[in-house]
Order: structure tokens, then C-alpha cells, then sequence
């Protein structure tokens, strides 16, 4: 009698036990797509332009890089004087992971005549949270297989996590509802993914001392290269632009010497303008020590484009 009251206190355990599995799968389908219908309706914001970046823009020239490239290279600019359409699909404060997922996608998709890749000091740092942006790209993992590779470098688990619906919008929520806000359509809505920078940097200058040794992540490497040779195995022009700084700096960014290095073995032009005088000499032409305001913004676009037409042979 005993032994039958157990065996029945077990089944009614395992049936508890798959009972809850299935609570917990129902609920995970259901909240998981809920999330992805509200994540995939944002008609602005910056989950919007990835979404935009990654699936429908289609321009003769493509530019890609964090802030840097969001806020500094202007589409409008390239289009007038070098008579072609033109994209930014930068994305604030992501590494080099994003932007080589983003033209994987593109590549895809179609072949542009010309990218551009902004280039940052520290590009190439040892830091986790590069790793940890990867999270923006969860929600097209499983429609976007050109990017699984990219964003399993996340971590050891990402393959395990997302059999979860819900898992790719987790750390998502606070955009997903600013992109659904009308607070997001006023301020970041842009046709040509370019938002510029309207006030002057008043100072003071900040110090950044590059002479100390700092060991630089192979992957980030490893990733910039590839972004390199995509672009070349595709028959793409490409032009790796590092703007202007307005700090003092001691010795030289080990992330940017290692990036004109591996562009040098390519023969891909690198357009280093960070010590560049025109610019650092004129602190009324800069946002803040990183990013050019309005007017720094409409010289600098030019620059680059006579700097590229003389490249390209267009000019002497």
C-alpha cells in the first residue's frame, strides 16, 4: 500500500513538475511575442533604425560607426556634391561588432558603391560592455542568420538563451517604449539616419594619456579586418574615417595605430583627421571634445569628400 501511495505522489509530482514547464513555455511564447509585435511596430528611435538599417535602406554610399558617425558625417552633404544617395547606419555607443553585423546584413541585401566606416580612439579596447551591446542585435538573430556568428559573442550561452521568445527584448524594454513614444518621433526620427549636434563646447579640454601600454582585444581586430575584407571581396570602395579630437592628448591611441596598420595591409585608405589643426584649433567648430557641432560638421563632410575625390583621382 505504501509503495502505490508513493508511486502515486511521484506521478502527481512529475505531472505538477510538467505542468509548470508548460505554464512557463505558454507564457514565454505569449509575453515573447507581444514584446516582438511592440518591438517590430517603433516607427522612430534607435531600435527603428537598426531594424531600417539592417533590412531596407539601400544607398549608393553607406556609413557606419557609433556617435561619431551618427552625428558627424552628414548623408545630405555627400549626396549634393558626390552625386549619389547616401545612409548613415551608425549606431550611438556601439562597437565594431554592430557595425559588421549591419553589413553583413546590407551585403546581403545588395552591394553599395561606397562605405564609409567611422573610426574612434579605443576602438580596439579590452571591455566587456562591447560584448554586452551585442544585445541589440538578439531580436534578428533568428531571422538573420548572416548575424548569428557575430552575436553569439555575447557569451558562452546566447544559442541556450535565445530558445527563449522572450529573452531577445529583456534589456530592450526602456527603448522599445521610447521608439513607440511620441516624444521619440519628434527627436529621433531622421529619413538618412544622421542627427547632428546643436550647441558649442565651451571646454575645458580634457587630457588623455595614450603612452601607457594597453593591451587591445584580437577579436575587435579580427572583426575590423573582416569588415575590411567583406568590403573588398565585394568589390566595394571603402574609406576608414577617424575624426577630429578636441582634447590634449600624450603620445598616440593604440587603437588607432593598429587600425591605419591593418587598412595599410589592405590598401584601404584611412582618413585620420583626429590631430588634425583646421579642426583643433577651432574649439567653435565642436559639440564637446568628441563630437563637431552643426558647422564643424558641414567642413568636415567636405573635407572628407575632397579627400576622397582626390583618392579616387576625381581632383589634383
Amino acid at each position: 500500500m505504501k509503495k502505490i501511495f508513493m508511486n502515486n505522489s511521484f506521478k502527481i509530482f512529475l505531472l505538477k513538475v510538467a505542468a509548470f514547464f508548460v505554464v512557463v513555455f505558454l507564457l514565454d511564447f505569449m509575453i515573447g511575442n507581444l514584446l516582438k509585435k511592440f518591438y517590430f511596430r517603433q516607427e522612430s528611435g534607435y531600435d527603428f533604425l537598426t531594424t531600417h538599417s539592417l533590412e531596407n535602406a539601400k544607398a549608393d554610399i553607406v556609413i557606419f560607426g557609433s556617435s561619431r558617425a551618427v552625428n558627424l558625417f552628414n548623408p545630405n552633404i555627400f549626396e549634393k556634391e558626390m552625386k549619389m544617395t547616401c545612409y548613415n547606419a551608425g549606431r550611438i555607443g556601439e562597437p565594431i561588432f554592430y557595425h559588421y553585423a549591419v553589413l553583413k546584413s546590407v551585403l546581403k541585401r545588395y552591394k553599395p558603391k561606397m562605405i564609409l566606416l567611422s573610426f574612434d580612439a579605443g576602438n580596439f579596447s579590452i571591455k566587456q560592455e562591447a560584448y554586452d551591446k551585442l544585445a541589440v542585435l538578439l531580436p534578428y538573430y533568428k531571422t538573420h542568420p548572416e548575424l548569428r556568428s557575430i552575436v553569439e559573442l555575447k557569451g558562452s550561452h546566447e544559442k541556450v538563451k535565445l530558445m527563449s521568445n522572450m529573452y531577445p527584448y529583456n534589456s530592450l524594454l526602456l527603448s522599445m517604449i521610447s521608439g513607440n513614444s511620441a516624444y521619440s518621433k519628434n527627436k529621433y526620427s531622421s529619413p538618412n539616419g544622421f542627427f547632428p549636434i546643436k550647441k558649442t563646447f565651451a571646454g575645458p579640454l580634457p587630457t588623455f594619456d595614450y603612452s601607457i601600454e594597453k593591451a587591445l582585444d584580437s577579436i575587435k581586430i579580427n572583426t575590423y579586418r573582416s569588415f575590411i575584407k567583406d568590403c573588398i571581396n565585394s568589390n566595394i570602395q571603402l574609406f576608414i574615417v577617424c575624426p577630429p579630437y578636441m582634447i590634449n592628448s600624450i603620445g598616440t591611441d593604440a587603437s588607432i595605430i593598429q587600425g591605419k596598420k591593418v587598412a595599410q595591409e589592405y590598401n584601404i585608405s584611412f582618413l585620420d583627421y583626429s590631430r588634425d589643426t583646421f579642426f583643433t584649433k577651432r574649439i567653435a567648430l565642436f559639440a564637446d571634445f568628441r563630437h563637431l557641432n552643426e558647422k564643424g560638421v558641414e567642413l568636415f563632410s567636405n573635407k572628407v569628400i575632397e579627400n576622397i575625390n582626390v583618392i579616387k583621382g576625381l581632383v589634383h
